[in-house]
């Protein structure tokens, strides 16, 4: 849908799965599909501009929305990405040469124009929780700072008055709480970082998340062997005079307000061993003789019996709090994280110190090896998406699964050089495997690789060049301690959309109405799933069709073009 004013400017309305980079002509958003959703959702779309190719016209252009629906304007911001792919990499990417990709959204109605490049704003619109079932429109337009108006275009959203059910998988993002304060520059556990970290949990709650890592003491994860992270440990420690600990849970009951006021509804507790292995323990740190003394660490075996005896007086009393507090049948235990084939013997040896204490807690670690599950030695395991087929073949219930930087041929996955129905794909794919839970290990991994410095995520988005732009984080450090979403951020939060949809199509409708709405794909390995963007909102539209018209509202409104 392309509009101009006569004036040399061009402008494109662009459904959410485009990225509109500066050089490359953008996907008009296709009218014969309807813009669809449902109460209480965000639904997105954006207006592409571009500045006539001559000297004088750059510079601000102001967008404005006129609708009866709360909305929002961001600028889409572009970032750096020095390490967009590896050179043998597959076809579902936009390109695999480093550049500058259009990522973050900022809270801005005015973006900057640029002679002869494309620019875009995301234009956000929320379905209020009563609305009636019809047709809104929506009219948009730009201006220029001298009052020319340079795009209009106008499209109808429709609504069906009816809520998405809740996600019926556990959906777990990590929320590194180093990274906040390291980035705003506050005192771990100061009200300037409480006050961050309950931005940041709204934030992750608003893409669905309803799990998140919870650091009863520091996560030993991505940091360099020796080395440590910024402590961020919700435990207090001390020693008593007689020699055995004392804990405090202060800090971990407000973490838990906090989560559970943000409708979380799973907390996972940091993983006892060091990640790739199990070989030793993390970073705990503990009060004694009036000093702060880093008891355990990369210096301390995992199967030493100190450890052990700590864990003895420790995770009795924590698992009976937390039991208390949230409900023990809605902890998540972690061993370490991906281990290999190479390490299942020290991984089993670290399993073998905490088994009898964790006796009847969900136990759970992400790896790609189903020789873990053969052996017995990881009953729950969380499957990465490339290596899921052995795991699935073995009949495993509700598997969780997860991606990450290692995911980067054929699956699904977030990078900012891949196109956005590349991630998108991964809400209905997890409902069609019946998936139990979603894992993502970067909300806001704002370190290089093995957290040996801060990053600012601004300027790097690949972990100082470790990992494909756009795997460390999805969320970036806004002014005053908010997080301001990307849109991969946004996708990710339509892919659940897509779940909850499909959800709630088969309470409505039964289980022959999302068969025939999702067709084959019911069986298709992870590898394969559709690339063209209007597959999703073909999807969406057909599912609130059927949704609409099983409830006996007007399904008028969102009958296919």
């Amino acid at each position: 849908m392309e509009h101009s004013q006569g004036t040399g400017w061009r402008s494109v309305l662009c459904d959410s799965l485009e990225k509109v980079l500066p050089g490359r002509e953008p996907r008009p958003l296709s009218t014969e599909i309807p813009l669809v959703g449902f109460r209480d959702e965000v639904v997105s779309f954006q207006v592409a501009l571009r500045a006539p190719g001559r000297l004088g016209t750059s510079g601000p252009v102001t967008v404005e929305v006129d609708t009866a629906l709360p909305h929002s304007v961001a600028a889409v911001d572009l970032v750096p990405c020095t390490f967009a792919a590896l050179p043998d990499h597959d076809d579902g990417y936009l390109t695999g040469d480093p550049g500058l990709f259009p990522d973050v959204l900022r809270p801005c109605s005015t973006v900057d124009a640029i002679s002869g490049q494309w620019v875009s704003a995301w234009v956000t619109t929320t379905v209020p929780s009563e609305a009636a079932s019809g047709s809104y429109p929506v009219e948009v337009s730009a201006r220029t700072s001298d009052g020319t108006v340079v795009a209009r275009h106008a499209i109808d959203l429709h609504v069906v008055g009816v809520s998405l059910p809740p996600l019926s998988l556990v959906n777990t993002h990590w929320v590194h709480l180093d990274g906040l304060a390291t980035y705003y520059g506050v005192e771990v556990f100061s009200e300037e970082h409480w006050r961050t970290i309950d931005n940041f949990l709204g934030s992750a709650a608003a893409m669905s998340v309803n799990s998140v890592l919870t650091p009863v003491w520091t996560p030993p994860l991505d940091t360099a062997v020796g080395g440590v992270r910024l402590a961020t440990q919700l435990l207090d420690v001390s020693m008593g005079e007689d020699g055995r600990y004392e804990f405090g849970f202060e800090k971990l009951d407000r973490w838990t307000a906090l989560c559970r006021r943000h409708g979380m509804t799973t907390l996972e507790v940091s993983h006892l061993f060091t990640q790739w292995g199990a070989k030793c323990t993390p970073a705990i740190y503990v009060q004694d003789g009036g000093r702060l003394v880093q008891r355990f660490g990369w210096h301390v075996a995992a199967t030493d019996p100190a450890y052990r005896d700590f864990l003895e007086q420790l995770l009795p009393r924590l698992r009976a709090h937390l039991d208390a507090t949230w409900g023990l049948e809605h902890v998540l235990f972690h061993v370490s994280d991906e281990p290999d084939e190479t390490v299942i013997d020290s991984y089993a040896a670290a399993r073998g110190v905490v088994d009898d204490l964790l006796d009847g807690c969900r136990v759970a670690d992400a790896l790609s090896h189903v020789e873990f599950y053969d052996r017995g030695v990881v009953e729950h395991p969380i499957i990465a998406t490339d290596a899921a087929a052995p795991f699935l073949e073995r009949g495993i219930e509700s598997p969780w699964l997860y991606f990450c930087v290692a995911q980067h041929r054929d699956v699904a996955n977030r990078y900012l050089a891949m196109p956005s129905a590349r991630h998108r794909a991964i809400g209905s794919q997890l409902f069609a495997v019946g998936a139990g839970g979603f894992l993502h290990w970067g909300f806001n991994f704002y370190n290089t690789q093995g957290s040996t410095a801060p990053v600012d995520p601004f300027r790097d988005t690949c972990a100082g060049g470790a990992f494909f732009g756009g795997d460390p984080f999805v969320v970036y450090p806004g002014p005053g301690g908010v997080a301001w979403p990307s849109i991969r951020y946004r996708v990710f939060a339509e892919a659940m959309g897509d779940h909850r949809a499909l959800q709630l199509l088969r309470e409505v409708a039964g289980d022959d109405a999302v068969a025939e709405v999702l067709g084959d794909r019911t069986s298709a390995p992870l590898t394969e799933y559709p690339m063209d963007p209007d597959y999703y909102r073909a999807l969406r539209a057909d599912v609130a069709r059927r949704v609409a018209r099983s409830v006996g509202a007007d399904p008028r409104p969102v009958a296919a073009g």
